[in-house]
C-alpha cells in the first residue's frame, strides 16, 4: 500500500514512511492510494473468526510489507487484548463499549497500534524520535500509556489548561520518564495549531525527528476500523445492517468507520454526533465548510472547531457531497440535552453514559424514531468515571472506581505551563533536543 498527501504536493510513500512522518511535507494528511475490499466470505465467517484474525486481515493490506506478518499479528494481538462488547439497551439500540483498555478510552486502540509500529520502525535508529501530540482529553492519556517506556521515543503532549477532566489530566501528567506534558493556556485548537507550526518549523525539524500521534497519523487512524468489524461480529441480526452513531470531535473515529464501510462492512447509515461545536452539522446543511473557534462543553474531547480528519471523509467520497449525504449525517446537542439524556438512560436502563456517549445515544435515538424498522448502535467512547464530576451529579449516584484508575488521583501532576504562542513551545522543544 502506498499513501499520497491530500494536498498532492508531496511524494507517495509506504506505510512506514507515512507513520514516521505523521504528516506529509506539504502539510497534507496521508491517504491510501486505494481502499482494500474484503471478500464476502470474510463477513460470512466473521462470527467464527477470532478477534485477532479479523483485525489482522483488516490492517494487513494497509501495512503491506513494511512489517513482517508474524510481527504485525503480535502487534494486533497486543492492540486489542481487552473486551470490546456490544451491549443491548433495548430492542433497537445497543452500546459499543470502546473503553475497556488501560486508559478507559477508545483511543487506546490507535495509540497501542501506533506505538508498537513506531517502536518496530525506530528500533536501532541512531536518532531519538519525538512524538508531538495535541489532546482535547483522551488522546493524551492513551498516547502516554501506549508509548510509556518505549526505547528511542520521547512524547510531548499539549493539552488546554482547565479544559480536560481531572482523570484525563492525571493520566497524561503523572507518568514522567519519556512522557512530557505541556499545559497550554488556550483551547485544543490552539494546541493543534502549535503542533502544526512545529512540524513546519525547519529549525525544530532539523534538531528533532518529529512525528505526530494524533489521528492525523495513519497508524492511529487506520486501526480504529477494528471497532466496527468487531461490533459487526456481535451484531445479531445480520439480515439488517446497523445504523451507527459516533460522538465526533476531530472525526478520526467516524472516518475509520466510513473507511470500513468502503471496504465492505455492512452499514445502513453513519451519524456524526456533535456537541455545540457544530462545524460539520452546518456543513451537511450548507455544503460550506467554515471552521470556528472551539466552544468549551462537558463533552470536552469533542471540543474541536476545525476537525482535521473531515478532509479524509471528503476524500473518501471524492468530495462529492451528495454521495456523502446518502450514508452520512451530522447533528449537534448542547450540554443541557446531554445531561438530560444521561439522567434518562440511567433511570430507564440503569446504564451510565459518559457525556460523549450520551450525545451518541440521543443522535441515534432521534434517527431511529424517524426511520421505523431500523436498528443500530452508538459508540460509548470513554468510561463515565473519566467524567465523574459531570456524571455523578446528574445521575445522583457514585460511579464504581475501575482498578486502572485506583490510585491515579493521588499521584503528583507534572506539567509545564506554556502560553499559546509558538515561542514557548519552540523553546521547550529546543531544550529537549539538547
Amino acid at each position: 500500500m502506498r499513501y499520497y498527501s491530500i494536498n498532492h504536493q508531496s511524494p507517495v510513500v509506504d506505510f512506514k514512511t507515512a507513520t514516521i512522518n505523521g504528516q506529509a511535507p506539504d502539510k497534507g494528511l496521508y491517504f491510501p492510494e486505494f481502499i482494500p475490499h474484503l471478500p464476502e466470505s470474510f463477513f460470512k465467517e466473521i462470527e467464527n473468526t477470532s478477534n485477532e484474525e479479523i483485525a489482522y486481515q483488516v490492517i494487513k493490506p494497509y501495512v503491506g510489507d513494511c512489517i513482517p506478518s508474524e510481527v504485525l499479528y503480535q502487534i494486533v494481538d497486543d492492540t486489542i487484548n481487552f473486551p470490546i462488547p456490544l451491549v443491548s439497551l433495548n430492542d433497537r439500540i445497543s452500546s459499543l463499549e470502546m473503553y475497556h483498555g488501560n486508559t478507559l478510552a477508545f483511543k487506546d486502540v490507535g495509540a497501542r497500534f501506533m506505538s508498537r509500529c513506531l517502536g518496530y520502525f525506530v528500533n536501532g535508529s541512531p536518532k531519538k524520535v519525538t512524538v508531538l501530540v495535541a489532546t482535547s482529553g483522551d488522546t493524551g492519556g492513551a498516547v502516554a500509556d501506549g508509548f510509556y517506556g518505549v526505547e528511542g521515543i520521547d512524547v510531548v503532549i499539549l493539552y488546554p489548561s482547565g479544559k480536560v477532566s481531572a482523570v484525563q489530566e492525571k493520566q497524561l501528567t503523572t507518568l514522567g520518564k519519556n512522557i512530557h506534558a505541556l499545559e497550554v493556556k488556550g483551547t485544543f485548537d490552539d494546541c493543534q495549531q502549535l503542533v502544526k507550526t512545529a512540524f513546519a518549523d525547519k529549525t525544530i525539524t532539523t534538531e528533532l525527528f518529529l512525528t505526530s500521534a494524533n489521528s492525523i497519523n495513519v497508524a492511529r487512524w487506520l486501526p480504529q476500523q477494528f471497532f466496527y468489524f468487531l461490533a459487526y461480529k456481535q451484531w445479531v441480526d445480520k439480515s439488517t445492517s446497523p445504523v451507527i452513531s459516533v460522538p465526533s470531535g476531530n472525526f478520526g473515529n467516524i472516518c475509520s468507520g466510513l473507511l470500513a464501510m468502503k471496504s465492505g462492512l455492512p452499514v445502513q447509515h453513519f451519524i456524526a454526533a456533535c456537541n455545540a461545536n457544530d462545524v460539520v452539522p452546518k456543513y451537511m446543511s450548507t455544503f460550506n465548510y467554515s471552521p470556528q473557534k472551539a466552544v468549551a462543553t462537558i463533552s470536552n474531547a469533542m471540543d474541536v472547531g476545525d476537525p482535521s480528519n473531515f478532509v479524509r471523509i471528503l476524500e473518501l467520497f471524492e468530495k462529492e457531497a451528495p454521495a456523502l449525504s446518502a450514508v452520512f449525517s451530522s447533528v449537534s446537542f448542547d450540554d443541557e440535552e446531554t445531561r438530560s439524556v444521561m439522567k434518562r438512560v440511567y433511570n430507564d436502563y440503569g446504564y451510565i453514559l459518559d457525556p460523549h456517549g450520551a450525545i451518541g445515544f440521543i443522535a441515534l435515538e432521534n434517527y431511529l424514531n424517524q426511520h421505523p424498522g431500523q436498528k443500530g448502535f452508538f459508540a460509548e467512547t470513554a468510561h463515565p468515571i473519566k467524567f465523574f464530576d459531570v456524571v455523578e451529579p446528574v445521575i445522583g449516584t457514585q460511579i464504581d472506581l475501575p482498578q486502572s484508575i485506583d490510585g491515579i488521583m493521588q499521584k503528583e501532576k507534572r506539567a509545564t505551563i506554556i502560553n499559546s504562542s509558538y515561542t514557548d513551545l519552540s523553546a521547550y522543544l529546543m531544550q529537549l533536543a539538547l
